[in-house]
């Protein structure tokens, strides 16, 4: 089986194209969902003790968190050593659960794939990009963010020209999903007739 590293900054469309993935008839390992799984569960008990005041409803509160940690490179790597084995052993139970099943490809979609080394875990990485000008305007329409906001968090990540550099593969989500189906199609090809990769 191969592994394939989906990622792609935000308003890029990886999401979707994770989807199509997933519509192919490939199994897809959401890193984002399992995060929101773990601080609706197991974790909660330990981030509680650790950073007291964090948790709402009986689930982790992330912008509470988020105060707590950003900009403590200390209190971050505590959370990260409380979260990261939960999510490791996730992610070990789709790998798993994805090889028994006999399935050629398997797609683990991480954010922040190349920032946190996961591009070492997979055999080949897929990069979801689309114009600068797109990226803005769908990110906008969310009306989440504004301007400066935006500016701020696109200055933080790595930029998407370094992403497309490093990929094996780039998926083009400008032109609607058709293209992007297509382009699954032949990543798939392709895909197992490459080496393993991953350590």
């Amino acid at each position: 089986m191969r592994v394939l590293g989906l990622t792609g900054s935000m308003g890029m469309g990886k999401s979707t194209t994770a989807k199509l993935f997933a519509e192919a008839g490939v199994p897809v390992y959401d890193a984002d969902a399992t995060v929101h799984k773990v601080y609706e569960g197991e974790a909660v008990p330990a981030i509680e003790a650790a950073f007291p005041g964090t948790i709402v409803s009986g689930k982790v509160d992330r912008a509470k968190l988020s105060a707590k940690v950003v900009g403590d490179p200390a209190a971050i790597r505590h959370l990260e050593a409380i979260v990261h084995p939960m999510l490791r052993s996730y992610h070990q139970t789709f790998l798993d659960d994805a090889e028994k099943s006999g399935v050629p490809v398997a797609v683990v979609d991480v954010p922040l794939l190349f920032e946190t080394g996961g591009d070492k875990r997979v055999d080949a990485v897929v990069v979801v990009t689309t114009s600068p000008e797109i990226q803005r305007q769908r990110i906008l329409a969310r009306g989440l963010m504004t301007e400066e906001a935006l500016d701020a968090l696109l200055a933080r990540q790595m930029p998407d020209a370094e992403k497309r550099r490093r990929a094996d593969f780039v998926v083009d989500t400008s032109d609607g999903l058709d293209p992007v189906r297509a382009r699954i199609r032949d990543i798939l090809a392709e895909v197992v007739k490459m080496p393993r990769r991953r350590g």
